[in-house]
């Protein structure tokens, strides 16, 4: 959004103050300047003059030479301008001063000085200037000719400043507008909001009756089918139009914001447009057949021409505005063709709506035509502001003597959008922003911007241009812009102090990582699309139920067709990629998802379970990836007996080396050899091993409770048992048992032989531990470990365990 500061003044005349001081004003209120462009900034020492007499160069054919009254003196003046004559008032440069460019429209920064000369042996004390050498073009000032000097057309004063007369000498300021800030998208937004920063008086345009005689339903009624869409549509008409040029302050006023002055009509609809932030749009009456214009949804397969020419396509989505036969206009993006205002055109149809914005940002990126009105509807406008600016641009029409007005308007308005309410509560605003401001200060502040307190409920009354307030803290930030924030002061926090933290979950799996990386494990990130050809590669049969995975409607590729319901594909496709690469001694390990769908098609979103998956080769065996496993469980605070489980049934893994983790009855997860057939899938040369473990099923086991102890103060006492055991007896169950029968005493239990030999019989096998007692309170004696080693035999026994002779 850009407004110049002359437009700015209009309705806040007491404002005096510098550009860089409005900026900064202006952006500590709230209304954020991104900065301001001088019009004027390259240009200096030019005046308005009068060209008394004009004399052919005696030296040259093409150039003449002009005596210029410039005020307080004459001077003479060399150009090769086409169009000069004597009598004109025209833009001098005097000697010393600059101007911003050439006639070729290149701009030089910081301007070219110019300085007293010969042209051909003739002196010439300073320069008459084109347009273009002022810094604009003749877009902005279309009286201009195209080739040749300005000249003014209408009355200046010789030796004035000729910047000041071409309305150069402003200052345009751009600003980045929030998008729930509507009312600030218009030039009486930003005015508002100057006036109340500088505390000065707001004089938003006086709109005076307007119309004849006569009832504007006599030449237009409407329909709005479709109320939805459009909750406000305002028409009047103006007859006997005058199609001309709008006059000079309405021309700098659009030039100055970039906008291309064309005739009065078009121009006071763009002068509207930015004034109140409507956009409105004018049809040619006679176009309209039946008098009747119908707001409704297009159909499918329609198309329609707009005023560019370009035919769109339109389907059910898209806003028309119709009339009895045809469609005349995108609703609240561009009109058509068929109705547009040529310089013929008698009488006119204003129009001023309110359109849903959401439907006009999608329709507009449906029919591929974005305009500056339809960037204004998008941001959803205020319907009250409809009346106003149609109002205005009658009245304009007829100031400007472009019209007469018919009297009335058609307004269909089913559901009148009202003032809305907010609580007013100064104390809890003072203890939000840990202020002390008093009641009296804040409805100072608040009045200034048109919020209006209700003594009597102890509200404050929103006007509907105002669709940001809807809470207490909205109330509070219009008190805090205003007081200043610069002016709060610093104050700790009150109440109850909250830290930030991460989930249960993610620390976790923060764990998990720093735990692998602590193994020689790097960290790999997988795809989560895969193919299905994947299942195939490791050997799951035809009903394994991780085949039922979610296909994608749009893949990338039959390679990327499906969501994973497996994570070993990547890890071990990773790892195939560093063995093909000659990489020795791999270790990788991913964190990442599978996606199990409830049903299939699905009708509700997939189980996502975030997967632990290790792979590595040549970088140990089964024993030590067992042991990473295990080092991440203790560190998660997994203290009790893990069980392995040989009989894990994956077919993906080697049948004698793989193994099912569970923990209290629940499977976390799995280890193992990779199957050679798989490793031969992957072109895997070496013994390849991996685990897998499922995150949210030990959530519920894990802890970060840790409880210090000290070092003992009691010796400890060791006995060794050396045991004959049957070979199906797993030496975890061997521990198990050791472990439960030991009780408190019990401080550790460790592994030391395992044998089978000659010597011992068919079926069994050697197994010593070393079994470590020790109490915290007291010496143990030997009837204490008499006692606990008795429960633990008897307890092997069961097993068909015996002592070793």
């Amino acid at each position: 959004m850009n407004t110049s500061l002359s437009w700015i003044k209009k309705y806040v005349p007491d404002l005096d103050v510098t550009p860089q001081e409005y900026v900064d004003a202006m952006t500590l209120s709230g209304t954020k300047a991104e900065g301001y462009v001088k019009l004027d900034a390259d240009l200096d020492k030019i005046v308005v003059g009068q060209i008394k007499k004009v004399e052919k160069h005696p030296d040259a054919e093409k150039l003449v030479i002009c005596q210029v009254d410039v005020g307080d003196r004459n001077v003479q003046i060399v150009t090769g301008a086409p169009n000069v004559a004597e009598g004109q008032k025209v833009p001098v440069v005097l000697d010393g001063g600059k101007v911003a460019g050439g006639h070729d429209g290149k701009m030089t920064p910081g301007g070219i000085k110019i300085k007293k000369g010969k042209l051909r042996g003739v002196e010439s004390d300073g320069m008459m200037c084109s347009i273009e050498e002022l810094g604009s073009s003749r877009d902005m000032y279309p009286e201009s000719p195209e080739y040749g000097i300005y000249v003014f057309q209408e009355d200046v004063t010789v030796g004035e400043s000729a910047i000041r007369a071409l309305g150069l000498d402003d200052v345009v300021v751009e600003y980045e507008i929030t998008s729930n800030r509507v009312d600030c998208y218009s030039v009486i937004g930003i005015a508002r909001e100057a006036a109340a920063t500088f505390d000065k008086p707001f004089h938003p345009p006086v709109v005076k009756e307007t119309g004849n005689h006569e009832d504007v339903h006599d030449y237009i009624r409407a329909t709005v089918e479709d109320t939805d869409l459009c909750p406000r549509y305002c028409a009047r008409v103006v007859k006997n139009v005058k199609i001309g040029p709008s006059p000079k302050w309405m021309q700098r006023c659009l030039a100055s914001v970039g906008i291309r002055p064309i005739n009065n009509l078009v121009d006071i609809t763009n002068y509207v447009m930015e004034e109140y932030g409507q956009p409105m749009h004018a049809y040619d009456l006679a176009t309209i057949s039946d008098r009747h214009i119908i707001v409704k949804r297009a159909s499918d397969g329609d198309t329609f021409v707009t005023l560019d020419g370009q035919e769109r396509k339109l389907d059910h989505d898209v806003l028309m505005i119709n009339d009895g036969e045809k469609a005349v206009g995108l609703a609240g993006i561009m009109g058509g063709e068929n109705s547009m205002i040529t310089d013929s055109v008698q009488d006119v149809l204003f129009e001023a709506a309110c359109f849903d914005g959401t439907n006009i940002r999608l329709s507009a990126k449906r029919v591929g035509l974005r305009t500056e009105a339809s960037g204004k509807f998008e941001k959803g406008l205020d319907p009250n502001n409809a009346e106003a600016a149609i109002n205005r641009a009658c009245q304009l029409m007829e100031e400007l003597g472009a019209g007469e007005v018919v009297g009335g308007i058609v307004d269909v308005y089913p559901k009148v959008k009202k003032e809305s309410r907010v609580p007013f509560e100064p104390d809890k605003i003072n203890a939000l922003l840990g202020t002390d401001i008093s009641t009296e200060e804040m409805i100072g502040y608040l009045k200034r911007v048109e919020l209006v307190p209700d003594a009597d409920t102890g509200e404050i009354l929103v006007p509907t241009f105002r669709q940001d307030i809807q809470r207490t803290a909205d109330i509070a930030e219009e008190v805090a812009r205003f007081f200043g924030y610069d002016n709060i002061p610093t104050t700790l926090p009150s109440g109850a102090a909250t830290a930030g933290r991460i989930s249960f979950a993610e620390r976790i799996e923060q764990l998990a990582r720093d735990v692998m990386e602590y193994e020689g494990f790097c960290q790999g990130y997988c795809y989560s699309f895969e193919s299905p050809r994947v299942f195939d590669k490791l050997l799951l049969p035809a009903d394994a139920p991780e085949r039922e995975a979610i296909r994608i409607s749009n893949p990338l590729g039959e390679d990327f067709s499906i969501m994973r319901t497996l994570s070993l594909n990547g890890i071990l496709t990773s790892l195939a990629t560093n063995y093909n690469h000659r990489n020795k001694s791999v270790k990788l390990y991913e964190i990442g998802n599978i996606y199990l769908p409830k049903e299939l098609p699905l009708k509700e979103l997939p189980e996502e379970r975030k997967i632990l998956t290790l792979g590595m080769y040549d970088a140990g065996d089964f024993f030590d990836m067992k042991g990473s496993v295990e080092n991440f469980l203790r560190r998660a605070g997994i203290k009790g007996h893990l069980e392995y489980d040989a009989q894990a049934g994956k077919t993906f893994l080697h049948p004698g080396r793989q193994a099912k983790i569970s923990y209290e009855g629940t499977v976390i997860g799995f280890l193992g050899e990779i199957h050679p057939v798989v490793a031969d899938n992957y072109d895997l040369g070496a013994r390849t091993y991996v685990a897998v473990i499922d995150i949210p099923a030990i959530l519920g086991y894990c802890s970060f409770n840790r409880k210090y102890t000290g070092v003992a103060k009691f010796p400890a006492v060791m006995r060794d048992l050396s045991m004959v055991v049957p070979k199906k007896v797993r030496i975890g169950e061997i521990e198990h048992m050791i472990s439960q029968r030991g009780g408190k005493l019990l401080e550790e239990v460790r592994l030391f032989d395992v044998y089978e030999g000659s010597q011992i019989d068919e079926g069994y096998k050697s197994v010593a531990f070393s079994v470590t007692f020790r109490a915290a309170d007291r010496t143990l004696s030997e009837a204490d470990i008499t006692g606990v080693m008795k429960k633990i035999l008897n307890g092997l026994e069961s097993m068909g365990i015996v002592l070793r002779q």
